[in-house]
């Protein structure tokens, strides 16, 4: 199999993250693989089966139940500050204190520099930066 197939296919399936963001990563994963080997055989199933994993990693977005209460949750009376940027996917330092969201344990929150956040409690990864 030529590598440039490969890399076209491995293009093609990174290109298109967004329909793909709302899958399991096994969804993503079988997705990925089948695409893939219909482009680009065995090596592009391979390709597409990694590309999908990656991009089914996704978390789903917070339901507005959750957004709400992290926007009218008290802040706390110590301000956090830190020196990396806030960014969705990426985790919040170790330093954050992440706090619980009652109604819904999928979900935690957090401010730091003066951003509301909501994240994933247990890879503490930051799903969504309310505004």
């Amino acid at each position: 199999m030529n590598i440039k197939v490969v890399g076209i296919a491995a293009g093609i399936l990174l290109a298109s993250t967004a329909a793909f963001a709302q899958s399991s990563t096994v969804n993503g994963a079988a997705g990925g693989a089948v695409t893939g080997a219909i482009v680009g055989g065995p090596a592009g199933a391979a390709v597409g089966g990694v590309a999908g994993a990656v991009i089914g990693t996704a978390i789903d977005p917070p339901p507005q139940k959750v957004v709400t209460y992290v926007q009218e949750a008290p802040a706390p009376t110590k301000r956090v500050v830190v020196k990396e940027k806030v960014v969705v996917g990426q985790p919040l330092p170790e330093t954050v204190v992440v706090t619980p969201v009652p109604d819904d344990p999928k979900y935690a929150y957090a401010i730091v520099n003066d951003q509301r956040v909501i994240v994933e409690p247990s890879s503490r990864k930051v799903i969504q930066v309310i505004h």
